[in-house]
């Protein structure tokens, strides 16, 4: 591939041009991967600032805390869990032709393939390809526009997960009142609600405490779970969003994950702080916004310059 370079010549690459002829090959980094490439284009390198930055938040041994919640989810949550990671992992080793069927940058397509959402506006590519599936606009989903290698499995999946986050939401609401809310890589928060994630073995998840990056450790048949910006800014700053990262690995690393948005489509809903935790001791700390603009944000900027809540702030 062209696109790979030599070392010897990094200086003259064109950054849109290999930018532009990576997403052409529409495989993906694994495709990369699939290629036999040794040594990464120089657009998946770091750059100086960004590794004189690790230096400045050391690493830490805390260990995350485990919540039990057996007993309110399903039985079968563990064997829902190893079916999407199995399909997902399926999806991604098959045949190429396969995988640029579902390839797209167009956001109107429900299922979609591809790799690095913001490839044109980051200040370099994260090592990571996503296969998603959008609710944006409807709760409910075709079977027939995913594919088959995790059609099943995924459909599970979904209807499994939007149980667990209606659970989670009960649990959030009785310190932040409001019971009908659920309806639900670079360092970021998350654009969300909530985020319930399912990984595979492999560890590189990493959470930003006090200055310290945090190794968060696989459990089988665990999901881990994220506050997102939008709970951030009902709960005002009760519960925080939390920064987090993924290192690379020298092996695969799947997560499955479900964003819990709300949705998108029209009639339009402003949220912002819940009158219950409004006070005149405690103010409200944001202005109500769409979830539509905020989503839509999201996904015009770089993950590196992704919407801040500061922009929100009253």
């Amino acid at each position: 591939m062209e696109i790979l370079g030599n070392g010897k010549n990094e200086s003259d690459c064109d950054r849109m041009k290999e930018l532009k002829a990576f997403d052409d090959t529409k495989l993906g980094v694994q495709g990369l991967v699939d290629s036999g490439v040794m040594n990464f284009p120089k657009m998946f390198l770091r750059s100086a600032n960004e590794l004189a930055e690790e230096l400045n938040h050391s690493r830490s041994h805390i260990r995350l805390p485990v919540i039990d919640l057996n007993g309110l989810l399903t039985d079968q949550r563990r064997k829902i869990v190893d079916q999407i990671q199995n399909g997902v992992r399926q999806f991604h080793e098959q045949d190429l032709d396969e995988r640029k069927e579902f390839y797209s940058r167009g956001r109107a397509r429900r299922v979609r393939f591809n790799s690095n959402h913001d490839l044109f506006q980051s200040n370099r590519a994260d090592r990571r390809d996503t296969l998603s599936v959008s609710m944006l606009t409807s709760d409910h989903v075709d079977p027939n526009e995913l594919p088959t290698s995790c059609r099943d499995a995924a459909i599970e999946f979904i209807n499994q997960t939007a149980k667990v986050g209606d659970t989670l939401f009960e649990l959030l609401s009785e310190a932040c009142p409001e019971p009908e809310l659920a309806m639900g890589v670079t360092k970021h928060t998350d654009n969300t609600f909530l985020t319930i994630l399912a990984e595979n073995q492999t560890s590189g998840l990493q959470v930003l405490h006090e200055s310290q990056w945090v190794d968060v450790h696989p459990i089988a048949g665990s999901l881990v779970v994220n506050i997102g910006d939008l709970v951030q800014v009902v709960s005002n700053d009760k519960f925080k969003s939390n920064m987090h990262r993924v290192l690379p690995r020298r092996v695969p690393r799947i997560s499955v994950i479900c964003f819990f948005t709300g949705r998108a489509d029209p009639p339009a809903r402003l949220d912002g702080p819940i009158k219950e935790l409004i006070s005149e001791g405690n103010p409200s700390k944001y202005r109500e916004l769409l979830v539509s603009e905020y989503v839509s944000r999201f996904f015009t900027r770089g993950l590196h310059e992704k919407p801040s809540l500061k922009d929100y702030r009253l």
